[in-house]
């Protein structure tokens, strides 16, 4: 019978360990993503507005936050209409370019890669669930820190006594 060699931890590591065993956890579950309750697949079966006939069915607007609800219920203007048409209708990995900064992230946009206009040039970001109810700009920064180097000969007082050699 082969002996196995002893090996000590530190008190700690043999606590951590011990209650990891008495847990039984061996990792974290990744919990299914819910918006306000719902599930994407349900927020998915929703429609955007609510029926018109008065039913009581859910509409994603009614869970947005009250900015995206306003600007959803003055109604899409006509270019963003256009956009989301244009997104539903991409496949699977093709970019969709934008400079509709002002469109909120609908749950219709989930998983596809959409290119953000940022002044320059198009910033691709691959939407997730946790961007739902926030606008497309937030996600393409239209400044850039500033990077500085040390000061110049002449740039303040002290570095007019500087050696030049």
């Amino acid at each position: 019978m082969a002996r196995r060699k002893k090996s000590f931890r530190k008190p700690k590591a043999a606590r951590r360990q011990a209650r990891k065993r008495r847990m039984g956890v061996a990792e974290r579950r990744k919990r299914e993503f819910t918006y306000r309750g719902y599930t994407m697949e349900e927020m998915l079966n929703m429609p955007l507005y609510p029926p018109e006939d008065g039913s009581e069915q859910m509409a994603i607007i009614s869970l947005m936050p009250a900015r995206v609800r306003r600007s959803l219920y003055r109604g899409l203007p006509r270019e963003n209409e256009h956009f989301l048409a244009r997104v539903e209708e991409s496949g699977e990995g093709q970019t969709v370019r934008t400079h509709r900064r002002d469109m909120p992230v609908l749950p219709v946009m989930v998983g596809k890669t959409i290119g953000i206009h940022n002044g320059r040039d198009f910033a691709e970001v691959l939407i997730q669930p946790e961007m739902i109810g926030h606008y497309l700009g937030e996600y393409a920064m239209t400044r850039r820190r500033p990077v500085h180097t040390g000061p110049g000969v002449g740039a303040t007082r002290s570095s007019k006594h500087v050696a030049l050699k």
